[in-house]
């Protein structure tokens, strides 16, 4: 962790390593919050769509739960 000084008007410089690791240039957008007692910084993507596409890939369908749901209720039905 590295530790930086604030400058006028409360700007932070960010050390040139993580601006380059982030490919964070003049101009990028960075998203900042409070979080408890600590600030957290991301980066913007350039196009949100594109970043988020395929983020949910790993995690079960809600669509294919409900389909598994409605099939054992007509197993039970069926068998009633």
């Amino acid at each position: 962790m590295q530790t930086v000084r604030t400058l006028t008007k409360g700007q932070v410089v960010i050390p040139s390593r993580i601006r380059k690791h982030l490919a964070i240039e003049k101009g990028s957008l960075l998203e900042i919050a409070l979080v408890g007692d600590h600030i957290e910084m991301r980066p913007v993507p350039a196009d949100p769509i594109a970043a988020f596409c395929g983020s949910l890939k790993d995690r079960d369908s809600l669509a294919q739960g409900l389909i598994d749901e409605h099939r054992q209720e007509v197993c039970r039905d069926g068998k009633r």
